[in-house]
């Protein structure tokens, strides 16, 4: 995958299981550098010992990214592990399906604070060292930012805000040649919608709302995750790329 021009590049992945996993491993096969922050230990550690990552450059950092102490500094360790930083990835998120006069303060709180707040956090520390260098961001946003499904208010709310976070970055550091960008992928199957994807009928569901007529998996979603992290869209910023499978158009 050399066309892509992400051979050597220092990238950072913020996520370690799931969709974040997936992403660490497309960016090993491109060639890339690669640091991965995550507050799960055992999820670092089933990246340590992936096969597909046996002969990758990977440094494990075990770190709360939902602080901004905390992301200002593992950017600044792994931008100094690395010797810079020229891709971000930011694959964290968690969702809480209940009905608004259900939703308690705490639960509000808690995911704003993991799918929004780690974002700005994050892209504020990486965008302080691109704006020098260049680079690019990707961050992961949802069909839900443009969809009111119900029981999704405080992750539709916090995917709707991404959107916006990342146009305004993208329109701030556009001269400086760092581009960020999101990708929003449809009804995939990972660790954060397998329980919800085993209840009796949903599966059968979500697959009936998708015109592609499957579920997405995370490989699904790595080409764009590649795409824009890489120097072939370096003229893209500020978009939302929506993965799918043509869920958005129904």
């Amino acid at each position: 995958m050399g066309w892509l021009g992400l051979d050597r590049s220092k990238a950072l992945v913020i996520g370690a299981g799931g969709l974040g996993a997936a992403c660490v491993r497309g960016l090993a096969a491109a060639g890339a550098r690669l640091s991965v922050a995550d507050v799960d230990e055992s999820k670092l550690k089933a990246l340590r010992d992936d096969p597909a990552l046996t002969d990758a450059e990977l440094h494990l950092f075990q770190a709360d990214m939902t602080t901004s102490a905390t992301c200002e500094g593992t950017v600044k360790a792994v931008s100094d592990e690395l010797g810079g930083l020229d891709v971000l990835v930011h694959a964290v998120g968690t969702n809480d399906r209940r009905p608004v006069v259900e939703t308690p303060d705490e639960v509000w709180e808690r995911i704003l604070t993991l799918n929004l707040s780690s974002a700005f956090y994050a892209g504020r520390a990486a965008g302080r060292l691109m704006r020098g260098t260049g680079g690019s961001m990707v961050f992961f946003s949802s069909v839900s930012s443009r969809l009111a499904h119900k029981h999704h208010a405080p992750y539709a709310a916090t995917k709707g805000g991404l959107d916006q976070l990342v146009r305004v970055m993208a329109r701030e550091w556009a001269t400086d040649g760092v581009t960020v960008n999101a990708v929003a992928p449809g009804y995939t199957e990972t660790e954060l919608t397998r329980e919800y994807l085993d209840r009796p009928g949903m599966r059968e569901e979500m697959v009936g709302l998708v015109p592609a007529g499957r579920l997405g998996t995370p490989e699904d979603v790595v080409g764009a995750v590649l795409f824009l992290a890489s120097r072939r869209s370096s003229f893209v910023t500020g978009q939302v790329l929506y993965v799918d499978g043509g869920r958005t158009l129904v």
